[in-house]
C-alpha cells in the first residue's frame, strides 16, 4: 500500500478549486482547458494515485492527476514565492554586507573533511524590502555550505542568544565586513544576557536527541555529535562565567573533544563529563553577571540606521 493510501486526509475535497498546471486537450487535440485554467473538483479519489474530476466554468469536465493541479489559493502564493525566489537569486546576494567563518574550521577542530562553513548577514536594497515580493530571511546556498540571514532576523536571534549567530559575531575568521558591520561587531555584547543559558541548554537537548536517533537508526552513536555536545556546554559556560562567546576551543580541550570525535571514549566517561558541565553549567547561571535581557533599545536603533543606510 502507497504514503498516499495509508493518507487519506490529503485527499482535497469535493467543491475546493483548482488550478491546471498544464493545458488539457482531447483526443482530437484541441485544448479543453489551458495551463492555468480554473476549475472545480467534482468528484475526488480514493487515494492520492488516482485522477481528480474537474469541471471548468464553461461546464465541461476534464481528469487531472494530483501532480496537475494546484489549490487555487496556494497557486497565488506560489506565483509570489517564486518571484521572490527569482529576486533573491538574481540581486540579493550581492548584498552580503558579513561573510565569516564558523564551525568546526573556526573551532579548531577541523580535520580533512571537514567543510568550510560560512555565515553572516545581508542588507537588501529598500526598493526590494518594500516590494510586493519582501526578501527571504535567508539566503542559503547548500553546495557552498553558506546561509546568510536578512539583517532583522539575525538581529532577532542574537538578541534571543541563538549560539549559532553569537558564533557569527565572535568568530576570528571574518572574511567580509562593511564600516556598519563593524560597529555591530564593536558593540556584541549588547547581545549577551542570561538567555544564552536557555538557548544553549536547548541546542543541548537537540543534540541529544540526535545522539538518541543515531542509536535507533544505525544502533550506533555518530561520535561527532557527542563531541559537538560537549563543546556546546563548555561555550556556554564561559559565555555565562567570563561574558564572551568562546569560539575557538581552549587547547585544554581540544584533545579531548577530537578523541571522543574519533569514537576513542566510551560513552560512559563521555557522559559523566557531560553530566559535570551540566551541573558547571547551572553555577555559572547562577552566578553570572550578564544582564537578565540584552540591549533590545541599541539593536532596534542600530536596524534602524541600516535600514536607512539602504535607502
Amino acid at each position: 500500500m502507497t504514503n498516499a493510501a495509508l493518507r487519506p486526509h490529503l485527499i482535497l475535497p469535493v467543491g475546493t478549486q483548482v488550478v491546471s498546471r498544464a493545458e488539457v486537450r482531447d483526443a482530437r487535440g484541441a485544448v479543453i482547458c489551458p495551463a492555468g485554467g480554473v476549475g472545480e473538483i467534482i468528484k475526488a479519489p480514493t487515494d492520492g494515485t488516482h485522477s481528480y474530476r474537474v469541471r471548468l466554468p464553461d461546464g465541461r469536465e476534464v481528469t487531472l492527476g494530483r501532480n496537475g493541479l494546484s489549490v487555487r489559493k496556494h497557486a497565488h502564493r506560489e506565483l509570489g514565492e517564486a518571484a521572490g525566489a527569482v529576486l533573491a537569486e538574481d540581486e540579493l546576494w550581492q548584498h552580503v554586507i558579513y561573510r565569516c567563518v564558523v564551525s568546526s574550521q573556526a573551532h579548531g577542530l577541523a580535520d580533512g573533511g571537514s567543510d568550510v562553513d560560512r555565515r553572516g548577514l545581508y542588507l537588501p536594497p529598500a526598493d526590494l524590502q518594500w516590494s510586493l515580493f519582501g526578501v527571504p530571511e535567508q539566503l542559503e546556498n547548500e553546495a557552498t555550505q553558506e546561509t546568510y540571514w536578512e539583517i532583522r532576523k539575525f538581529l532577532t536571534m542574537a538578541l534571543k542568544g541563538d549560539p549559532n549567530i553569537l558564533e557569527s559575531l565572535y568568530t576570528p575568521l571574518v572574511e567580509t565586513r562593511t564600516p556598519l558591520v563593524d560597529d555591530l561587531l564593536a558593540e556584541r555584547s549588547r547581545f549577551l544576557s542570561r538567555l544564552i543559558y536557555q538557548t544553549h541548554n536547548g541546542y543541548v537537548l537537540s543534540q541529544l536527541n540526535k545522539l538518541e536517533q543515531d542509536v535507533r537508526t544505525t544502533g550506533a552513536l555518530k561520535w561527532k555529535h557527542a563531541m559537538h555536545l560537549i563543546r556546546l556546554l563548555l561555550a556556554g559556560i564561559t559565555a555565562l562565567e567570563e561574558g564572551t562567546i568562546p569560539v575557538r576551543v581552549r587547547d585544554e580541550y581540544r584533545e579531548r573533544l577530537l578523541t571522543i570525535r574519533r569514537g576513542e571514549v566510551p560513552w560512559a566517561e563521555v557522559n559523566a563529563w557531560r553530566l559535570d558541565l551540566h551541573a558547571r553549567f547551572d553555577r555559572a547561571f547562577k552566578g553570572t553577571a550578564l544582564p537578565e535581557r540584552p540591549d533590545y533599545a541599541w539593536a532596534n536603533d542600530f536596524l534602524v540606521r541600516a535600514r536607512r543606510s539602504a535607502l
